[in-house]
C-alpha cells in the first residue's frame, strides 16, 4: 500500500523549477525576478545573461531548469514559453554578532531566499492578436 499520487497543481501547459536557500535577501532577489516576469523565455535568458547583478546567474540556472522541465517532462514547445510567474519567498536568517565599542554588540542578519519560476506555453496566434489590439 502506497500513498495516493499527489495531484498536479499546475496546468498542463505549465512547468516550474524551484531553488531553495539562495544566499541573498528577498528584496535583492525580487529586483532580478522582476526583470523576467511576463517575458518570453528566450528574452528572459538573454536579460539575465547580461545583467550585472551577482544573483542573476542563479536565477538564470533556475529559469533554464524550468525550460528543460517543460521540454523534457511535459513536451512543451520551447519557442513558445513565457515566464508566467517568478515568485520570491523568505527563507532562514543567519544571525551573527558584531563587536561594538564600550563592550557592546550589535546583530548582523544574513538573509536567505526561495525562488520559484513557472513557465507556460503561449500560442503564437494569441500573442499576435494581443499586439494588434494594443
Amino acid at each position: 500500500m502506497s500513498k495516493p499520487k499527489h495531484p498536479r497543481t499546475l496546468a498542463e501547459t505549465e512547468a516550474q523549477a524551484v531553488t531553495r536557500n539562495i544566499r541573498v535577501s528577498p528584496r535583492k532577489l525580487n529586483l532580478v525576478a522582476a526583470l523576467i516576469r511576463n517575458k518570453p523565455a528566450a528574452q528572459a535568458v538573454a536579460t539575465l545573461t547580461f545583467s550585472k547583478r551577482r544573483i542573476a546567474h542563479d536565477v538564470k540556472k533556475t529559469l533554464q531548469s524550468a525550460i528543460a522541465n517543460a521540454e523534457n517532462n511535459h513536451q512543451l514547445d520551447v519557442d513558445q514559453l513565457v515566464v508566467v510567474r517568478a515568485e520570491v519567498g523568505k527563507s532562514i536568517v543567519m544571525r551573527r554578532f558584531h563587536a561594538r565599542g564600550r563592550g557592546r554588540s550589535s546583530r548582523i542578519e544574513k538573509f536567505f531566499s526561495h525562488l520559484k519560476i513557472v513557465v507556460a506555453e503561449k500560442a503564437a496566434e494569441a500573442e499576435t492578436t494581443e499586439q494588434k489590439a494594443a
